[in-house]
């Protein structure tokens, strides 16, 4: 019997692309069966999903590290989760990786951050008494709040991605792999680009030790990561690092964190954001009827802190400051 195009295409992997990639024929499958399509593979359709489905789309009006920045350049959850797609893709391209699988696992990596950046997850945790991780809701929001509850059922590979691209739990295949450096390297070097971009630091700032191997300038931090990342795997076949890189690497994410993420200018507005969501949670817990008709079914066997905090989670910076207005600001003073 003739062959479909995504049949074609999955034994042309074979030939391809490197032993070590994710073949698409030899995928674990989705948590429910379906027919597969005729003209792409199973991880394609996987980055399809998660492309056009609402949460990538409000990624765009979600807080990277800047709350609610004046300016049109600054990132947000979508520029940095495009960057880092690019950015794996580049690496799997160079290692014969499957492109897909890493596109897919990069589209879906961020999906369950919440409004106002890392503020919103101490919010939650602070509010539920449980531990907010953004990857255990990014799958959450996969598996079963996206496509009306139904979710966007997809493959066992992406859906790991997607969970271990950050923390200590790591992916079975090189592709998650690739995605847990390429998160790094992209928003590393561009939060530097944006605390630049507000005046909070200037290229002088960075240590010597760190600019001396990896560079001066933004497009040669990233040049040199990614490169070194790609000839140091070819070496071994495991992705990583030359030790110098990846300890160069390591000091660059620490500076950021004494200079800039723990920064008090950059973090200044993050009490009232923190703030405005627990009252949004508080309100919605005691007014359940107040939740979207698409949040509604969920009651009746997830439960109320857990469907709230889906809701939040899932929340646009300007939706959550939309909605705090409309509740708590009275009308008249909105209209001053």
């Amino acid at each position: 019997m003739e062959q479909n195009i995504r049949q074609r295409m999955e034994q042309e992997e074979y030939i391809r692309l490197d032993e070590r990639a994710a073949k698409a024929a030899e995928s674990r499958g989705r948590l429910r069966e379906e027919p597969e399509n005729e003209v792409r593979t199973c991880f394609q359709r996987d980055s399809d999903r998660i492309l056009h489905s609402k949460s990538f789309r409000r990624l765009m009006h979600k807080t990277q590290v800047f709350l609610q920045p004046e300016g049109d350049h600054y990132r947000t959850r979508m520029t940095h989760t495009l960057e880092v797609a690019r950015i794996g893709r580049t690496i799997a391209r160079a290692l014969r990786l499957n492109e897909d699988l890493t596109e897919a696992i990069a589209f879906g990596h961020d999906l369950g951050h919440t409004p106002f950046g890392h503020a919103g997850e101490i919010a939650l945790t602070e509010i539920t008494g449980k531990p907010f991780a953004h990857n255990e809701q990014s799958l959450r929001v996969v598996d079963r709040i996206e496509n009306d509850g139904r979710g966007l059922n997809l493959t066992y590979e992406t859906r790991r991605g997607i969970l271990c691209h950050t923390g200590d739990d790591l992916p079975e295949t090189q592709e998650g792999m690739i995605i847990r450096s390429a998160d790094r390297i992209a928003y590393l070097n561009h939060d530097i680009d944006d605390a630049m971009r507000a005046q909070v630091l200037t290229e002088r700032d960075i240590p010597y030790s760190i600019s001396s191997v990896l560079g001066e300038s933004h497009s040669r931090r990233i040049n040199t990561l990614v490169e070194d990342m790609i000839f140091a795997t070819a070496e071994t076949g495991e992705p990583h690092m030359h030790d110098p890189v990846a300890a160069a690497m390591q000091e660059l994410r620490e500076f950021m964190f004494e200079r800039i993420y723990r920064n008090p200018v950059v973090k200044g507005e993050e009490a009232k954001a923190r703030e405005m969501l627990k009252r949004l949670y508080e309100y919605y817990m005691k007014n359940p009827q107040k939740l979207p008709a698409d949040f509604r079914p969920q009651l009746d066997f997830d439960g109320m802190d857990r469907v709230v905090c889906d809701y939040i989670a899932g929340m646009t910076d300007k939706y959550a400051v939309a909605k705090y207005s409309e509740i708590f600001i009275p009308l008249a003073w909105q209209m001053q």
